[in-house]
């Protein structure tokens, strides 16, 4: 009642309408209401769940294959794949070893002798999995420095926070090369998804004040691209807009490539100078103006939610049946093409007709969309053309979480460092690969990834080494 639904999915839209017209009218009787098929996903996890869990054999504790059946005199027994058992442990993120070292002392001549610690324990105090653990928890899961440390030293293992940010910032050397090639692996992309939200980086906020700058804002830029079948996220922290950032990106481009497809929101920072793109606007921005003013119209947006409906409807489809983009495409142009026929031809009548005061919340969000149909409608016409931006809009929540916790960046290059795990973090998480195991992966072979970098990402790397963690 306070403070609205909580998403701006078209059954709470319309379902929240149709309970204030019931209490309109007393006679009135909300329909049953009808029970939800249970979700699916929140049973027991198999033991592919547990890629990174070690396994140890446990051999039988009187039979080996070969041997005589017990209960058959006739029959040899023959190994058959495991029984497997879970147990789980519990324990800080960090975990310290302590190595007492025996040491000796010839009472006559006051010689000491210590053991020589194995090379299997390694000489550095932090092994590769610390800077990765720490890196994905602060950058990844948007724990901060200062709540990490609290948590060490509460669990017996004291880490403080500027150690975190030196193991971190010695963890960005060795997986630089590979954020680098992301980048311009991801200028080549055929789909560039782009959008910023608001940041703070406290030097760079000092030194716009100082200057007496026309542009005072900090943003960060999240930009996915769609190469082949692969989806890279990168992000920009700093004084640039997000089209400024695509720019930067679209400079790596190689010549000869056709013209990208921008998908971004109607904004003109978002679009890139100098670069020719193919520009499609979301969809689900034009839909949240309805949104906005259901409450005051809730006929005509709830018309509109539901024609839209069915166009992600149709798409829904598209990715069950696995289609190709020209596929999709053809399907789209069958089912959904007449729909956004009907729905252009009511907007127009709603205002050239007078339905409609132009400047109301209503006639302003109609005026929206039809000034930019096109730009809304490619996926009727380009092979693969996205419907909305809802992916870019996704990857930066991983910004929204560390400008909640963590509430800003000390220094630019405090910035350009949490960018880079973002982005190679969130590459994980598109590619379906384990973060914490590339990390990993990256520091242990980082002369290799210096140079051939385009062998080590995120859907490659496997292929040149073990891929299970433990």
């Amino acid at each position: 009642m306070l403070f609205g639904i909580k998403t701006e999915s078209a059954k709470n839209i319309l379902k929240s309408s149709s309970q204030a017209s019931n209490q309109e009218e007393p006679g009135k009787e909300l329909a049953p209401k009808e029970e939800s098929p249970r979700k699916k996903g929140h049973g027991r996890n198999g033991v592919a769940s547990y890629p990174s869990a070690p396994r140890i054999p446990v051999p039988h504790e009187g039979l080996k294959p070969g041997d005589p059946c017990p209960l058959c005199p006739k029959g040899k027994l023959y190994p058959m794949p495991p029984e497997v058992v879970v147990r789980m442990q519990g324990h800080a993120p960090i975990e310290a070893t302590v190595y007492e070292l025996e040491k000796l002392r010839c009472s006559p001549c006051g010689a000491i002798f210590t053991a020589r610690i194995s090379e299997e324990i390694g000489g550095e105090k932090y092994d590769e999995s610390t800077g990765a653990v720490i890196a994905c928890m602060k950058y990844g899961s948007g724990f901060p420095f200062y709540r990490l440390e609290r948590h060490q030293e509460s669990m017996g293992v004291p880490l403080a926070a500027s150690t975190q940010w030196d193991i971190v910032e010695g963890t960005a050397n060795h997986v630089h090369p590979a954020y680098l090639e992301l980048f311009r692996q991801g200028a080549q992309g055929e789909i560039l998804h782009n959008d910023d939200t608001s940041m703070r980086i406290l030097s760079l906020a000092k030194e716009l004040a100082l200057e007496d700058a026309e542009r005072k804002g900090i943003f960060t830029t999240g930009i996915v691209s769609i190469l082949d079948e692969h989806k890279i996220a990168l992000f920009f922290t700093g004084n640039q807009h997000a089209g400024e950032n695509l720019r930067a990106v679209l400079q790596e481009r190689a010549a000869g490539l056709g013209i990208p497809l921008q998908m971004c929101d109607a904004l003109n920072r978002n679009e890139p100078k100098d670069f020719a793109v193919i520009l499609s606007n979301c969809l689900t921005h034009a839909r949240r103006n309805f949104v906005d003013v259901h409450a005051s119209f809730p006929e005509e947006c709830g018309h509109m939610i539901q024609m839209l409906g069915k166009i992600y409807h149709n798409d829904e489809i598209t990715k069950e049946r696995g289609l190709s983009p020209q596929e999709r495409l053809e399907y789209h142009r069958i089912h959904s093409g007449p729909v956004m026929d009907e729905l252009k031809v009511w907007c127009s009548e709603q205002l050239e007709q007078k339905k409609v005061e132009p400047n109301s919340g209503l006639g302003k969000a109609i005026d929206y969309m039809l000034k930019r149909w096109d730009r809304f409608t490619l996926f009727l016409q380009i092979p693969g053309a996205p419907l909305d931006n809802n992916i870019c809009e996704q990857a930066l929540k991983r910004a929204v979480l560390h400008r909640k916790n963590s509430l800003f960046y000390k220094t630019e290059h405090g910035a350009y460092i949490g960018d880079m795990f973002m982005s190679i973090i969130h590459t994980c998480s598109l590619c379906g690969a384990n973060a914490f195991h590339y990390l990993v992966t990256l520091q242990k072979h980082s002369d290799e990834v210096r140079k051939h970098p385009e062998l080590w990402l995120p859907w490659n790397y496997l292929d040149r080494i073990d891929p299970h963690p433990g």
